[in-house]
């Protein structure tokens, strides 16, 4: 029996709840072995050979290849988890954020600094006018 997830139609946002831990839980855990230094080393010398070791989806391991963080998010990622792969490509969480928003990097760091986002438009579809 299917949970009722009234939170389904918020524009542009991605809940990670237990279906998703679920659907990404290979995923998860191989962005969890990047924790280790052999690890990060062996996914850099062949990303495809290291991925292949994980039982991931076809989508999953583009996902990663493409370090297309939105797909990744769609298909389980969990950002917390998703942040070993940014970091081991020596990137920041500011960088992932900006790429993950369309913006440059400079701009989504002036924006935060400055109060964030405008929550206008991140509201359930049947709220809006």
């Amino acid at each position: 029996m299917a949970l009722e997830k009234p939170y389904k139609d918020v524009p542009g946002t991605t809940i990670f709840d237990a279906g998703m831990a679920r659907q990404g839980y290979h995923l998860n855990q191989f962005c969890a072995s990047l924790m280790k230094e052999e690890n990060r080393e062996r996914f850099k010398t062949d990303e495809r050979a290291y991925l292949d070791e994980w039982a991931m989806t076809k989508e999953q391991k583009q996902a990663v290849l493409d370090r297309d963080y939105n797909r990744m998010l769609s298909l389980g990622g969990n950002i917390y988890f998703l942040a070993k792969i940014f970091s081991t490509d020596g990137k920041s969480f500011v960088f992932a954020a900006a790429k993950m928003t369309g913006m440059k990097e400079e701009d989504y760091q002036a924006m935060m600094v400055s109060g964030g986002r405008s929550p206008e438009g991140n509201r359930y579809l049947k709220e809006q006018k």
